[in-house]
């Protein structure tokens, strides 16, 4: 009886110890994926030259890419982009030539851009304005700015595509910037410092 019961605990323990480790793992693996982007090497271009800084009134950088004490939560997470202060209202500047690819206004994104340039995507968060569905299609409505922007549509570098707000999850105004390339995310500075070295 004691052989059995010791059998049966054992095969309990191993239960519940695999039911606790189980998400532990992934949240870890997922965290291994995230960190790996952090290190992974940048495919430079010949043309870095025709690149835009993406945000006009430039104040300064609030957070960078990677692990950070999440502002609002008090959490440690892993912020995917580069958070580029700018006053509200500023207009936002595509940083490639590319295709709109995503249009949404309810994420903590907030109003929010995605471009796609080649093999690189780059995201726009935090933006003035509103997604609106039309027979056709999703368009991107700052009408105080300016801005009207399709899915689908195609911008040349440097076009202004929205303005710096304060949609979403944010605590001020400020653009937060993601690039990633062939679906690996780069750190947004990385790209910076190649974009200016060769001016």
């Amino acid at each position: 009886m004691g052989r059995r019961w010791f059998k049966s605990s054992s095969v309990l323990y191993l239960i519940v110890a695999g039911a606790i480790l189980y998400p532990v793992f992934f949240k870890l693996q997922s965290e291994t994926q995230e960190a790996n982007a952090q290190t992974t090497p940048i495919k430079t271009s010949s043309s870095w030259r025709e690149a835009s800084f993406p945000v006009e009134s430039f104040q300064g950088y609030t957070s960078g890419f990677g692990y950070r004490i999440h502002p609002l939560t008090g959490e440690i997470q892993f912020h995917r982009g580069l958070d580029i202060a700018a006053p509200l209202g500023s207009y936002v500047r595509s940083w490639w030539g590319g295709t709109v690819i995503h249009l949404s206004d309810h994420t903590n994104c907030g109003t929010m851009i995605t471009i796609q340039s080649g093999s690189w995507t780059h995201t726009y968060c935090h933006l003035m304005g509103s997604v609106e569905n039309t027979p056709r299609g999703r368009v991107l409505v700052d009408r105080q700015g300016g801005i009207i922007l399709w899915e689908g549509q195609t911008v040349p570098t440097g076009a202004r595509i929205g303005r710096v707000g304060v949609s979403g999850r944010t605590t001020g105004p400020h653009l937060h910037w993601e690039l990633a390339y062939n679906g690996i995310l780069i750190d947004p500075a990385l790209v910076l410092r190649q974009m200016f070295a060769r001016l």
